[in-house]
């Protein structure tokens, strides 16, 4: 059993978070898993990496395996690839401009064969069309979008490192999960939906595609939601694949009758009275947590926090734009070592951008726990790349990401607030100030990313408290920025690993609270 204790802005005070699980006698019931499923890669990508070979279509984007639907060609000396398709691999927006398309600061106009970059002509043989297809050079591509570019020395192999596009900041976001990735034909397929507006706009229509409480025949479906707010904008579609193979664990009749109606909620008024079970530290493999929220809302670009890892770490960054301009948040990775390293994102959920404060933790977790994406940076010694880019900040709006890491070698990571435009090099972040302490919230590096507990139930009725600071005491560390020593209120980004003992005929119910733990 898992829980998250997750950070919740509140202004001008902050509430700590105390979950409750409630061990009742109760008749067994069917208790969904955590949410998961196959979501669209670019969604949880800092950076893309594309790797792609001369005449074929398969290359890798982020260390996965990707397929183009051209691929990549040597014309006239010049290594050329499809524009649109390696756009879409990169996660890059082409947009029609005038007759000409424009991908980042470079435009390409093929009926003439012509580019231009940041204004400027480019030489002929940039462009060309091969079988209907618009080809650009993979060098002049990645110099249109600011990306890192290699090619081996045969020029038969090209890798593009391309921060992700901002997107439109005033769009909705489309999200949602399954409690499964694989399900038997019959079995129940349940959707936890957690659409966002960036202003907190209503959701005013929800157009599925490929929705079904239950499939019957094995195969490979995919399903898809698109939002639109109350200002009539619509948000990208966002689609997960379902998977359905295996025995039939129920006939349409039989699925009908078990599901036609819904549970009821629980309301319980005694629960505080029950009493507190006492739970034993357990032993389990832990790793660091690296925690950025102070100052919670930078008025200017700069540094946040700062830290060098090695292996497995927690990455929870957590701001408000009160730049008064359009800005972003990244999380930059620095290979200091004299070797390759990789970085590996395991899992990440994020909230971004949004002004309801009230969304960055729910949607964040939840965003988390649906995270299947494996995703993997190969930075060489002294290389900088972005492993979070959040979408752009509007003045005022906030962005929370919960990020799992495993570094091959000791890796700088960064915590950074730039404002839009400012790109974030190393040359720019040697220029850039360490922002100090607001005074009122935490960062800092933690020790223990995971609490493992042990419980044994004696008597039921019974009450778990977690993340009270009390009952479960918070967790310390130190802020490497300034060497001070740190306690983490509300165990913020904690992965709360539970084992309950003496279960059987037992139900467990959470019930979420919250208690202020100061004033401004």
């Amino acid at each position: 059993m898992r829980f998250f204790a997750a950070p919740s802005l509140t202004s001008p005070r902050r509430l700590r978070p105390l979950l409750t699980a409630l061990l009742l006698t109760a008749a067994p019931a069917a208790w969904g898993a955590l949410p998961g499923g196959s979501a669209q890669a670019a969604q949880y990508v800092g950076s893309v990496q594309l790797t792609l070979n001369v005449d074929q279509t398969l290359g890798e984007a982020n260390g996965q395996p990707v397929t183009l639907p051209l691929p990549p060609r040597n014309v006239g000396g010049r290594l050329m690839v499809p524009l649109r398709e390696t756009a879409d691999a990169l996660a890059q927006p082409v947009t029609l401009v005038g007759g000409q398309l424009q991908i980042g600061q470079l435009m390409v106009n093929p009926a003439v064969g012509q580019a231009w970059l940041s204004g400027a002509a480019q030489e002929a043989g940039n462009v060309a069309v091969v079988g209907g297809a618009v080809y650009v050079s993979a060098r002049l591509l990645a110099d249109g979008l600011g990306a890192n570019f290699t090619a081996d020395g045969a020029g038969r192999s090209v890798t593009i490192t391309a921060l992700r596009s901002g997107g439109n900041p005033l769009a909705p976001q489309a999200r949602f999960s399954t409690d499964k990735v694989v399900y038997a034909p019959g079995e129940r397929v349940i959707y936890t939906e957690y659409p966002f507006d960036p202003d907190g706009a209503n959701i005013t229509a929800r157009r599925w595609s490929g929705k079904q409480d239950v499939f019957f025949q094995p195969g490979t479906y995919a399903v898809s939601l698109q939002v639109t707010n109350s200002r009539g904008v619509q948000s990208e579609p966002f689609t997960r694949t379902i998977r359905v193979q295996g025995a039939a664990v129920d006939t349409p009749l039989g699925y009908a009758l078990k599901y036609s109606e819904l549970g009821d909620a629980i309301s319980d008024p005694q629960v505080l009275s029950y009493p507190t079970v006492v739970a034993q530290p357990a032993e389990r493999e832990n790793f660091p947590l690296l925690f950025s929220d102070s100052p919670e809302a930078p008025s200017q670009s700069g540094v946040l926090y700062q830290d060098t890892v090695a292996g497995r770490a927690r990455l929870l960054a957590y701001h408000l734009n009160a730049l008064g301009k359009p800005a972003r948040l990244y999380v930059m990775a620095r290979n200091v070592e004299a070797r390759p390293v990789q970085v590996r994102t395991e899992r990440q959920g994020e909230t971004a951008p949004t002004r309801v404060e009230g969304q960055l933790g729910q949607v964040t977790l939840l965003d988390y726990f649906a995270s299947t994406a494996d995703h993997t940076l190969t930075l060489a010694p002294g290389e900088f790349a972005a492993v979070y880019a959040s979408p752009t900040l509007s003045a005022g709006s906030g962005v929370n990401v919960l990020q799992d890491l495993t570094t091959t070698g000791r890796v700088e990571l960064t915590f950074l607030m730039l404002e839009d435009g400012l790109p974030p090099t190393l040359q720019v972040l040697q220029q850039l100030p360490y922002l100090p302490a607001d005074g009122r919230h935490q960062r800092g590096t933690f020790p223990e990313a995971v609490r493992a507990l042990r419980v044994n139930l004696t008597r039921l009725p019974a009450r778990l408290v977690i993340g009270d600071g009390l009952v479960d005491p918070a967790i310390t560390g130190v802020d490497r920025l300034t060497g001070q020593p740190m306690r983490l209120s509300g165990n913020y980004g904690v992965l709360y690993d539970l084992e309950i003992n003496g279960t059987a005929g037992t139900a467990v119910a959470l019930s979420p609270r919250g208690a202020c733990t100061g004033a401004p």
